[in-house]
């Protein structure tokens, strides 16, 4: 086997030169930031001497495999489904895999049956639902699937392979930054709760504020919409009692600002506001917003690591967790004095 023949490589060939595993120069490859950088080195100096390129096409003609993914994404249009779906694209394509991917989009002209019968007859060799929904998982376990499955979902399941961000300690960084602010009054404007992620965090509010001793507010459900918060600030009739907001996401977050601002509440002078994703906008809003942070490509990486190896039938870990970090700007502040 000599450079400039990359039609006779493949992955495995690579590692086995390098002398690590498949799912190493897979990461490699993906740019993915676990690997030890003396690793990294020799696996880069091995493609470059044999001028590798993934070609999935050869790949799945000589394994009789499709090395196709199939994605059922609850919302493509919500920014955190977006960005995950994004993510599990560059990595499959990183990984030689292929994504075919279907939006449900809460139609009921297209169930998570009808989702499921699409990709399976594409040929895909694992399934991931990303944000879903409650009622789509009680679907996934009524129908019968031949593939691994995984959920991008925060809390273990004994059906499924869950990969997700940890939901629980964003909310509970949260918490723990406005209690050390000096807060004791919070209120928690959550999405949707029969989504996984959303209700994911407000359980993990609650019983952190508790911890805290706050004052238990009744939480208010949004929809993810900038909309949303802005329409509910500008329902306020006077400054209100609680001295900060936890949106549950950033878009919530941002129109919370604005309805406050129009009613002349100051942030974070009368109110402090946190959101949740980090989106690439955040350190622009007036005033930059402290949210917490998910690490999508991280996630992207995660899930086709696990749903890959699940399709080899290799012994992978039922639940994976990946960390947040809290990005604190000038949207918080210690509360106002009564």
């Amino acid at each position: 086997m000599t450079a400039g023949s990359p039609e006779r490589l493949n992955i495995r060939q690579v590692a086995q030169i390098a002398g690590v595993s498949h799912m190493t120069v897979s990461r490699v490859l993906r740019g993915q930031p676990t690997v030890k950088e003396s690793t990294r080195q020799r696996v880069l100096e091995v493609v470059n001497e044999l001028n590798f390129q993934p070609n999935s096409a050869a790949r799945a003609l000589a394994s009789r495999r499709t090395r196709r993914i199939g994605v059922m994404i609850e919302n493509g249009s919500a920014y955190g489904p977006l960005s995950t779906l994004r993510s599990v694209e560059e990595a499959a394509r990183a990984a030689d895999f292929s994504v075919t991917s279907i939006a449900l989009l809460g139609s009921e002209t297209m169930t998570p049956e009808d989702a499921i019968a699409h990709l399976t007859a594409q040929g895909v060799e694992a399934l991931c639902a990303i944000a879903p929904r409650s009622s789509s998982v009680s679907a996934l376990r009524r129908i019968r699937i031949d593939v691994p499955v995984l959920v991008v979902k925060a809390d273990p399941d004994p059906t499924f392979l869950t990969v997700s961000v940890d939901q629980h300690a964003g909310a509970e960084l949260v918490v723990d930054h406005l209690a050390a602010l000096g807060h004791r009054d919070v209120l928690h404007v959550a999405g949707p709760l029969d989504w996984l992620d959303a209700r994911a965090r407000e359980r993990a509010f609650h019983v952190r504020a508790k911890e805290w001793r706050m004052r238990q507010r009744p939480i208010v459900v949004g929809d993810w919409t900038a909309d949303f918060g802005y329409d509910y600030a500008r329902r306020l009739e006077a400054l209100p009692p609680y001295t900060a907001i936890f949106a549950g996401n950033d878009d919530m977050a941002l129109g919370l600002v604005h309805g406050l601002y129009e009613r002349g509440i100051r942030v974070p002078e009368d109110i402090s506001i946190v959101g949740f994703d980090d989106v690439p906008g955040a350190p622009h809003f007036l005033p930059p917003l402290t949210t917490v942070r998910q690490d999508f490509d991280a996630l992207g990486g995660a899930v086709v690591d696990a749903l890959s190896a699940a399709a080899e039938g290799q012994e992978i870990p039922q639940r994976t967790r990946l960390s947040v970090e809290l990005k604190v700007r000038a949207s918080t502040a210690a509360p106002r004095e009564a």
